[in-house]
């Protein structure tokens, strides 16, 4: 295969995606004096009794640490850290080329959330913010709230937040498309891993009321022990009603809005978008193949269809939120990741397609706007708090 070639040759021609440039120059004695020793005492000495400013005199001010295990890489499945390097390298780089942020990739061994937790805490001195990719559920939740409580610099999760935050950008565009209130619609969430579940809260956050949530099992409720307890606590939350419990997917899609695939290709069928509500929305967002093919989609009725995919428009990418919501973070002292940031995000998200249509309800990857109005709304987030 001819592009398979081409993309091992790209990387083994670099060693790789990354490279680590000086800022300081080291062209003489009085140039080595200032960047290294002696100089560099000033300003251990400096750090040493007032620490607040390691931000300031080092790289750890401007620094993320991208961090997987690879047991959860998309479209892969557990592919072990090693296996899960290059991705986190690829996020790495986009930090850098798309808001100027200095990212590391670490593969971390697959181990216990409390091994874990210890190891990242340990290193996190020298970070201004983690950025957790690639972890399976429910491990990733046991981890991002144990990291959120013990650091004091932000905690982000890409397959949890970053999720969300693009769906309900798209999802907010595409009410409007269709002249539907984003709260009054019902919406299907198939596929309650880490994005699903984070996707469906982030729903519920806003507004939206009537929220089923679908899984392996059917529909997941309350009672139904097979499921995780943040699945389970999701759907109390949701008052998911008891009667649901295990029914399918197919069985619950009459009169719904919105279905929302997190899950695994061909599980929608054309008969069941049909069962939908008048216009209805769907984002198949399972890669590398979708829950269902957009033209089946299409033919079947569906007004607004978005994808994870390149191949068509509406393609709903993590890569809209990461880069601009780090550079607000450390530019604005913002520590955690909340609900309300998220909301901001996704509406500011939104707000960049200027003029919706059923083929653009999200902006482009390459849309320059992207980073700084991500950025601005972290901006004001952090403004409001104070």
């Amino acid at each position: 295969m001819v592009e398979q070639d081409e993309i091992l040759k790209l990387h083994a021609a670099h060693t790789g995606a990354l490279d680590i440039h000086s800022d300081l120059a080291v062209t003489d004695k009085a140039e080595l004096g200032k960047a290294y020793t002696p100089g560099v005492a000033v300003i251990s000495k400096l750090i040493a009794a007032h620490p607040e400013l390691k931000a300031k005199y080092t790289m750890s001010g401007k620094l993320v640490a991208l961090i997987t295990d690879g047991s959860a890489v998309l479209g892969l499945g557990n592919i072990g850290p090693a296996g899960g390097l290059p991705v986190v390298e690829g996020k790495a780089l986009l930090y850098k080329n798309l808001a100027g942020i200095n990212a590391i990739p670490l593969a971390l061994n697959q181990v216990s959330v409390p091994a874990m937790v210890a190891t990242i805490k340990n290193m996190s001195l020298s970070f201004a913010g983690i950025h957790l990719e690639d972890i399976t559920a429910p491990k990733c939740f046991e981890l991002e709230a144990a990291l959120k409580a013990e650091l004091d610099i932000p905690v982000y999760h890409d397959d949890q937040e970053g999720t969300a935050i693009v769906v309900l950008a798209g999802l907010i565009n595409a009410a409007h498309v269709v002249g539907k209130t984003l709260q009054q619609m019902r919406i299907v969430v198939n596929g309650v891993g880490a994005s699903g579940l984070a996707t469906a809260r982030l729903l519920a956050a806003v507004g939206v009321k009537q929220l089923t949530l679908v899984d392996v099992y059917g529909v997941v409720t309350a009672d139904d022990q097979r499921y995780n307890r943040y699945q389970r606590d999701l759907a109390k939350q949701l008052g998911t009603p008891a009667q649901l419990k295990g029914q399918p997917l197919a069985k619950v899609m009459a009169d719904q809005d919105v279905f929302i695939g997190l899950s695994d290709a061909n599980v929608l069928s054309a008969g069941a978008v049909h069962l939908m509500n008048h216009d209805p929305i769907v984002f198949a967002l399972a890669n590398p193949v979708p829950e269902i093919a957009p033209a089946v989609a299409e033919k079947a009725g569906a007004a607004v269809i978005a994808t994870g995919s390149s191949q068509y428009p509406n393609q709903v990418n993590n890569i809209l939120a990461f880069p601009g919501l780090f550079k607000g973070l450390l530019a604005n002292g913002v520590k955690q990741v909340d609900d309300a940031l998220q909301v901001q995000v996704a509406q500011a998200l939104a707000k960049t397609v200027t003029n919706p249509t059923a083929t653009m309800i999200v902006p482009s990857v390459f849309d320059e706007q992207v980073v700084p109005n991500v950025t601005a709304a972290v901006a004001a987030y952090a403004q409001a708090q104070h």
